[in-house]
């Protein structure tokens, strides 16, 4: 029996099992939506704003091991969404986004409602495809989902045609799919991983650099297992954190821009360097000029082999899936049967407590203002770092990296690469979706908070119990710090002086509000939201202006270049 394109797109998203769909309607995907309408495996969710859509899937994808979707509609629908698809696409994120299109005979003819989609989208997807023959339509959504959860992952967008939707075809959904240009490596070179054994076991000041990768392939464990066995130190990327303990005495905290003392320290002075789907990065090495001022060795294991050597030359390159590649490394350590020099790693790890005992993190804990870092502790300590936490872009995010302690992995959920305000609300609800009856928390700022806030509605509909910590300085944070830094205390727009009476407003989406003014006011603000388990609850948290994240490592310096607290 032939059936219709729209009929064809959601029997193909039940097959994949998809749980949930955000989405937005309109012209080009009514026959789409309608089909939707007839069934109940995929349900649908309605946001208040395309690029909220792409978020949510992004932090279902993230909060679990499934891949995110979308459905938008052509035109504004698509540009809407592509800052949502940039934010997956550098975090590495598998999205499958379905759009409308303008119907075939119209495309190129400036019809209504039509943008070059593919065109557009190209460079902030995995891939794109232009269905323009219903009969390719189940295949081509099968690539979509195999394309976006395998590999290096990312987002992989359908561009369907109102007519390609509404045309008849037998439907046969395709067991695989294969692409003949399309073939990750999934195991590493044995001989390299020898090779990558042999210098770990020759180490005397050995460091460990892990990264998203970790957490997208699933190595939390087999990390863990690693670093424990040799003792040796390891960091975590803003990407990272949670791929490996942040309670564990082997963890010297973030690295990066805004990382620790003692971690930064430990990569820039390390002899061995092991580098774990993480991609050196400009927030996390700083200038690689001064990185290369300290000789080391460096092994890196990553899955795409682009991001191997691109702004950092290594030694021992091994392409491969983290999780196959550490298991192989860990037998092969097991089989050479040698341990690292214990007089050279003791005298490497008494060098890290003395950078430790700098305390890079201290802040003014007898302030009369609520200092942004306490609501933090006090934030980690009620949930006993059990919740999934979103952010947003900006100071609070830093914070909420450095004081929030993730033992888990995909529990930390923040737009690392491309840096997204307004990220967190709708990040929070697809975690929320993904995982009901968790804590969720959204820590944002006054202005962050503002980009999506049209998602409170969203959070109504769907009764979504999303805890929101909004860290209110008045200030674009960020950018008033790198303006007193680097401005000359040039404030330029970035002074929030017309802001929205929070409480209010999260009352009138029909919410729970609360303005929390005082020290002694947090940590009760904090229980009786939480207290409030089916109630969506924004604490307006009024925190320091002044305030810093520290410590800081300016662009163009290098990674032992750090602004810290005391030196201002």
């Amino acid at each position: 029996m032939e059936i219709t394109g729209a009929e064809i797109v959601v029997k193909c998203l039940q097959e994949e099992g998809v749980e949930y769909i955000w989405g937005y309607p309109g012209g080009a995907v009514l026959f789409i939506y309608d089909e939707l309408f007839k069934q109940d495996k995929v349900k649908h969710i309605l946001v208040r704003h395309e690029q909220g859509a792409i978020h949510a899937a992004d932090g279902y994808a993230r909060s679990c091991e499934k891949v995110g979707c979308a459905i938008v509609t052509s035109g504004p629908g698509v540009t809407n969404a592509v800052t949502g698809i940039a934010t997956a696409y550098m975090d590495s994120i598998p999205l499958v986004i379905i759009t409308g299109q303008v119907p075939t005979p119209a495309i190129g003819l400036d019809a209504f409602q039509e943008v070059d989609t593919v065109g557009i989208t190209r460079p902030c997807v995995k891939h794109n495809f232009l269905v323009k023959d219903v009969k390719d339509l189940a295949m081509t959504i099968k690539k979509a989902f195999y394309l976006a959860a395998t590999g290096r992952p990312g987002p992989v967008l359908v561009d369907v045609p109102k007519d390609v939707s509404q045309h008849k075809t037998e439907f046969i959904y395709p067991e695989t799919a294969t692409m003949r240009s399309y073939n990750p490596v999934i195991k590493g070179h044995p001989g390299q991983i020898k090779k990558a054994a042999q210098l770990i076991l020759e180490a005397k000041r050995p460091m460990v650099y892990a990264g998203g990768g970790v957490i997208l392939g699933n190595a939390a464990k087999d990390l863990a297992q690693l670093v424990r066995l040799f003792g040796f130190p390891c960091t975590n990327t803003l990407m990272g954190l949670g791929g490996y303990p942040a309670t564990d005495k082997q963890f010297v905290g973030m690295l990066g821009m805004h990382g620790t003392y003692e971690a930064n320290m430990a990569m820039q002075h390390c002899d061995v360097l092991l580098a774990i789907g993480a991609r050196f990065d400009d927030r996390v090495i700083g200038n690689p000029k001064h990185f290369f001022e300290e000789k080391r060795k460096i092994i890196h294991i990553d899955i795409d082999p682009s991001s191997i050597s691109k702004r950092v030359k290594v030694d021992i390159p091994i392409v491969g899936n983290v999780k196959e590649v550490l298991h192989e490394l860990m037998k092969q350590l097991k089989e050479l049967g040698g341990k690292p020099d214990e007089d050279a790693l003791k005298a490497w790890w008494a060098q890290i407590d003395q950078w430790r005992a700098k305390d890079c993190l201290k802040y003014d804990r007898a302030s009369k203002i609520i200092k942004p870092q306490f609501v933090l502790e006090k934030l980690y300590e009620i949930t006993k770092g059990d919740a999934f936490v979103t952010s947003d872009v900006g100071q609070h995010q830093m914070w909420a990296a450095q004081f929030y302690k993730f033992d888990k992995p995909r529990r930390w959920i923040n737009s690392g690469g491309l840096g997204t305000m307004g990220f967190g609300l709708p990040a929070a609800m697809g975690a929320q979706l993904a995982h009901p009856g968790a804590p969720v928390v959204c820590v944002t700022g006054e202005a962050s908070i503002q980009m999506c806030i049209q998602e409170l509605s969203t959070c109504k509909q769907y009764h979504l119990p999303i805890k929101i910590v909004n860290l209110n300085n008045r200030y674009m944070g960020m950018v008033r710090q790198w303006q007193q830094f680097f401005h000359g205390n040039r404030y330029s727009e970035s002074y929030m002086d017309a802001l929205p009476d929070f409480v209010k407003l999260a009352e009138s989406y029909g919410h729970v509000g609360m303005k929390i003014e005082k020290p002694e006011d947090v940590e009760n603000a904090l229980r009786e939201a939480f207290k409030r388990k089916s109630d969506l609850v924004f604490m307006d948290f009024i925190t320091d202006q002044t305030e810093n994240v520290f410590p800081m490592v300016e662009g163009g310096k290098g990674l032992s270049e750090m602004i810290l607290s005391e030196e201002l």
